[in-house]
C-alpha cells in the first residue's frame, strides 16, 4: 500500500468513526425525546408503539405531539449544518453563517410583517420567510457575481442586509399590539414547538431539492479552495461553483426560517466542531449536517426540560451555546487570526 493509499484510508476510518458516533449521539437524544414529556413512555412503550401497538393514547402523544417535533429538529439542523460549512468553506472564514450574510434577517422581515401587519400564520407565514429569504439571495447571488476573485463585497452585502433587517424588525415590532408583537417574538427566537408533519415534509422535501447543490458544492469547493488560476486549469469556475454554494446555502436557510424561525447559531457552530473531529482541512459538509443534528435536538430537549414547569424556545438555549463558543472561538489562536 502506497503512502497516498494510506492516508485515505485512514481519513475514511476516521470520517466513518466520527459519523457514526454522532450518529449514535443523535439516535439516543431522539429516544429520550420521545419517551419523556407530560405522559412519559417506557422503552417498551415506546417500541411498541413505534410498531403500531399500544394504546391509541400512546400513539397519539408519540405520532402526532413529539415526533413531528424531533423529526424537524432532525431536519432543521441537518440543513442549517449543511449551510454553515457551505458559506464557511466559501468564505474561508469559521465565523461565516446565514446570520452574518443576512438571509436570516431577510426571512425574519417578511414573517414579521405577515403576522404584525396582516395577522397571517401557517403556510402563509411560511411562504412569506421563504420568499423573504430567496430576496436576500438574489442580492447575494448579486453581488457574488460582481465581486471577482475577493469575497468582500459579498459579506458587506450580507452585513448591511442584516442591520436594515434588523431595524425594519425593530420598527414594526415596537408599532404592533402586545399580543401580535409576543406571537412575532416568539418566531424571531426560532421555536419547534408548532412543527407539524406537513412542515416536516416541505421542509425535508426542498432539503432534497438542494442535495445535488449540496453535492456539487463539496466536489467543487476544495479546488475553488487552491486559487482562481489552479481551479480554472482544471476546468472549475469559481463564479459558477460561488453562485451555485451561495444558491445552495440560501434555499436551506430559507426553508429552516419559513418553518422554525431564525434558529442562532446551529451553522455557526456546527461546522466549526465538525471539522477539528474529522481533520486533514476537511470541509466536512456531511458530518456538519450531522453535528447540527445533534446540537439542535439536544438543545430543544434542553429548552423543553432544563427548567421544571418552563418550555422555552429553542432558540434561547442554542443562542446561549452559540454565544459560549464564540467567544471560545475568538479567544482561540484560530479566533485570533480573523
Amino acid at each position: 500500500m502506497s503512502v497516498v493509499e494510506g492516508v485515505r484510508t485512514r481519513v475514511r476510518r476516521r470520517r466513518t468513526l466520527v459519523i457514526s458516533a454522532l450518529l449514535l449521539i443523535v439516535l439516543a437524544v431522539t429516544v429520550v425525546a420521545l419517551s419523556v414529556g407530560d405522559y412519559p413512555l417506557s422503552p417498551a412503550q415506546l417500541w411498541r408503539a413505534l410498531w403500531g401497538g399500544g394504546s391509541r393514547v400512546e400513539a397519539y402523544v408519540l405520532f402526532q405531539v413529539r415526533a413531528p417535533r424531533v423529526m424537524m429538529a432532525i431536519v432543521v439542523g441537518a440543513c442549517l449544518g449543511a449551510a454553515g460549512a457551505l458559506l464557511q468553506a466559501l468564505l474561508r472564514n469559521p465565523l461565516a453563517s446565514p446570520d452574518l450574510l443576512g438571509i436570516s434577517g431577510g426571512a425574519s422581515v417578511a414573517a414579521v410583517f405577515v403576522i404584525l401587519v396582516l395577522g397571517l400564520t401557517g403556510p402563509l407565514l411560511a411562504a412569506a420567510a421563504f420568499a423573504g429569504g430567496m430576496l436576500v439571495a438574489g442580492l447575494l447571488l448579486l453581488a457574488g457575481r460582481r465581486a471577482g476573485e475577493g469575497i468582500y463585497r459579498l459579506v458587506m452585502v450580507g452585513v448591511g442586509v442584516s442591520f436594515l433587517s434588523a431595524s425594519i424588525t425593530s420598527f414594526l415590532m415596537v408599532r404592533a399590539q402586545v399580543e401580535l408583537a409576543q406571537s412575532a417574538l416568539v418566531w424571531l427566537t426560532g421555536t419547534l414547538a408548532s412543527a407539524a408533519w406537513w412542515q416536516v415534509l416541505t421542509v425535508l422535501a426542498v432539503a432534497f431539492l438542494a442535495l445535488p447543490g449540496v453535492l456539487a458544492s463539496a466536489r467543487w469547493l476544495p479546488i475553488v479552495q487552491l486559487g482562481v488560476q489552479t481551479s480554472t486549469g482544471l476546468g472549475v469556475r469559481p463564479g459558477t461553483v460561488r453562485g451555485v454554494t451561495i444558491a445552495t446555502a440560501v434555499l436551506l436557510t430559507a426553508v429552516t426560517c419559513a418553518f422554525a424561525g431564525p434558529i442562532s447559531f446551529v451553522a455557526l457552530c456546527a461546522p466549526a466542531i465538525a471539522r477539528p473531529l474529522l481533520g486533514h482541512g476537511a470541509i466536512g459538509i456531511g458530518a456538519s449536517a450531522v453535528v447540527g443534528v445533534a446540537i439542535l435536538t439536544t438543545a430543544d430537549l434542553a429548552a423543553q426540560y432544563a427548567i421544571p414547569g418552563l418550555s422555552l424556545p429553542v432558540g434561547v438555549i442554542t443562542g446561549a451555546i452559540g454565544a459560549i463558543f464564540l467567544l471560545w472561538l475568538l479567544a482561540s489562536s484560530k479566533g485570533r487570526t480573523l
